[in-house]
């Protein structure tokens, strides 16, 4: 009959067979002796043999013993070439992981976060794609994607990591132009940038009560780059994420009173690919680091209200 059994009850009895008493096995295994002998009898059971007799000078195996210790090593130096295999292939964290994310994300709220993970893993090469699209990472085009909207495959898993907070913002050379909107309303007044296909923007004007109309924006782009562009060149009032607004000193915050939205960030990987090492490594990593990215953008924000 085959019979089935932990490894685990194979190193004691291999360990008590080599020392020559449970207190010898227990040691060399970092357990304690009634573990060991705990084992040894339900190793016996399962075999339906007796191993060792149990003397006053120690264990003295048995016939049987000694001809089941062939096996048993066989066992146990497989076991030992699995775990060196295992060892050799990711013994340390290192390769290639390719990322995906947004136009923005890749280029202005990523890069800091990235050279940290150099300093912390150096031995992994990243490639960045900044794309828009949300079927890359389906595709197989990349192996760690953040996005604003969260996957609902089954094969992808998907953690929530922070959410973009966002401002109305002008350049200081438009608002000497055009002035500064004191209140919500005062924007129907004004030159903004918007998107082409997009719509968020007039639904969230519609939802005010404020409904705008395509010849309101001086520029409608679809392109998140040059969107922020636009408004760093004070081509109007735009909608921008709070971690671009912190990297130019000229583009002011307006009307914090205003409530606008956050949009979450999604960490999404293929399920199976998170048994890899290196994107592990990377996922937790990004796991951990994003969000505080975030939150020193979101108290610089909350000082800069405060100041004002």
């Amino acid at each position: 009959m085959t019979q089935t059994f932990d490894w685990s009850l194979v190193q004691s009895f291999l360990a008590a067979l080599d020392q020559g008493s449970l207190l010898g096995a227990a040691r060399v295994l970092n357990s304690s002796q009634p573990t060991v002998g705990r084992h040894i009898a339900e190793l016996e059971s399962q075999l339906g043999v007796v191993l060792f007799e149990r003397t006053g000078r120690g264990l003295l195996p048995t016939a049987t013993a000694l001809r089941l210790a062939e096996s048993a090593r066989a066992m146990e130096a497989g076991a030992h070439q699995l775990a060196r295999s295992v060892s050799g292939a990711e013994a340390g964290v290192s390769g290639t992981v390719r990322i995906t994310a947004s136009q923005p994300v890749a280029c202005m709220l990523l890069p800091p976060v990235l050279a940290r993970m150099r300093q912390t893993l150096p031995e992994v090469q990243v490639e960045l794609v900044s794309s828009n699209e949300v079927t890359n990472l389906l595709r197989r085009e990349a192996d760690i994607a953040l996005r604003m909207v969260r996957p609902d495959q089954a094969s992808l898993v998907a953690k929530r990591i922070g959410a973009v907070t966002l401002s109305v913002c002008a350049h200081r050379d438009y608002l000497r132009r055009k002035g500064t909107p004191r209140q919500p309303a005062d924007l129907l007044q004004h030159e903004l940038v918007g998107n082409d296909r997009y719509e968020d923007i007039p639904r969230g004007f519609a939802a005010m009560g404020y409904p705008v109309e395509r010849q309101h924006f001086a520029l409608r782009t679809d392109d998140l780059m040059a969107y922020w562009q636009a408004v760093r060149a004070g081509l109007g009032i735009g909608f921008v994420a709070d971690y671009l607004l912190r990297t130019d000193s000229d583009v002011v915050a307006l009307l914090p009173e205003l409530p606008l939205p956050e949009l979450p960030i999604w960490l999404t990987v293929h399920r199976e690919i998170r048994t890899s090492r290196k994107i592990r490594a990377v996922y937790d990593f990004l796991a951990k680091e994003v969000p505080g990215a975030l939150a020193s953008v979101s108290a610089a924000r909350a000082a800069a209200g405060r100041a004002r």
